[in-house]
């Protein structure tokens, strides 16, 4: 428990004044998120978490793609919730919690989730092992855990790698380069399936993990 209240604490000081500006910046250098979104495709009326929502931008740009889904998030920072709340309005229901250890079903009402996100969330939990096992367990049958986060960056210049993740240290976020291997343990463990793509020139890794339905 005193580490998830440190943990909250480090994300409220980061972007207690950064939110604010947040998703002008963010813009520049979090790749590939409206390729998620394409590739979300939820069915008609779905239910779509997104885990560390942030300042909700990823779950507005849902709302608008796919009306009609029910849309929910959970941030551990109170600071980033403000943001989103004022940008989503009643369009989703907001949960202040630790990505690491929630329940969906009590905190949301909803039993399972159609599509599950995490989007550059990962790089900046510390156990993020576990938030990944958390949020594989939230999928409904059918469902879909879409994961987008840095990758290592070896398709670049050393200099940029270089300069990159001095920046990226500076908010608190580290690339999980076992990002892969996590997945890929997760979907033999629980009978998911998975696909898996490093996007411009492993600047960025993209997974999905996908539920059977009752029926497969």
């Amino acid at each position: 428990m005193a580490d998830t209240v440190s943990h909250a604490e480090l994300m409220d000081s980061t972007y207690r004044y950064q939110r604010l500006i947040y998703d002008i910046t963010r813009r520049y250098y979090l790749l590939g998120r409206d390729r998620l979104v394409t590739d979300l495709a939820p069915p008609p009326g779905g239910r779509v978490l997104e885990i560390g929502c942030g300042t909700g931008r990823n779950l507005a740009c849902i709302a608008d793609r796919y009306p009609g889904c029910a849309l929910f998030g959970l941030d551990i920072s109170a600071q980033m919730l403000l943001s989103a709340q004022a940008k989503l309005g009643d369009r989703a229901t907001l949960v202040r919690g630790d990505a690491c250890d929630f329940d969906g079903p009590a905190l949301f009402g909803a039993q399972g989730f159609d599509r599950v996100v995490l989007s550059y969330s990962l790089s900046m939990i510390p156990d993020w092992q576990a938030a990944l096992r958390m949020a594989a367990v939230q999928l409904a049958p059918g469902g879909e855990l879409h994961v987008l986060d840095f990758g290592d960056q070896t398709g670049l210049p050393r200099s940029f790698r270089r300069l990159l993740q001095a920046w990226l240290a500076r908010f608190h976020v580290t690339p999980r380069v076992g990002l892969h291997a996590q997945m890929q343990a997760i979907a033999a463990q629980n009978n998911l399936t998975l696909r898996f793509e490093p996007l411009y020139r492993d600047y960025a890794r993209y997974g999905v993990l996908t539920r059977r339905t009752l029926a497969g």
